[in-house]
C-alpha cells in the first residue's frame, strides 16, 4: 500500500448561523469554519489526524470496513454509493 491514498465521499455542507459545517455522513466526521472553503480544509484535517492515529493503533482498516470502505490500491472508496438527498415534512403525531 503506498502512502498517498484517495478517499471517495460525500462531504455535507450545512449553515448554523455564521457558521458553515463539513461532514462525511459515511465516516461521523465533521468541522466548522467561517466559511465553505475553511470549513472543507478543517474537515481534510480532522481526516488526516483521525487517519494517521487510527493507523498508529492499528486500527484504520476495520474501521473503514466498519464504515463499509474497501481499499483499492490507493483508492479507498464506499461499499455504497449516497444517491441523492430529500427534504420533506412528516407528521409524526
Amino acid at each position: 500500500m503506498s502512502n498517498q491514498q484517495h478517499l471517495k465521499v460525500t462531504i455535507e455542507l450545512w449553515q448554523k448561523g455564521k457558521w458553515f459545517l463539513a461532514k462525511i455522513p459515511e465516516l461521523d466526521f465533521i468541522a466548522q469554519g467561517r466559511t465553505i472553503e475553511e470549513a472543507k480544509e478543517n474537515l481534510n484535517e480532522v481526516v488526516r489526524i483521525q487517519f494517521t492515529e487510527m493507523r498508529e493503533m492499528g486500527t484504520f482498516e476495520d474501521y473503514l470496513a466498519e464504515c463499509g470502505f474497501l481499499i483499492k490500491d490507493d483508492v479507498i472508496e464506499p461499499d455504497i454509493d449516497i444517491i441523492g438527498f430529500e427534504k420533506h415534512v412528516l407528521q409524526v403525531a
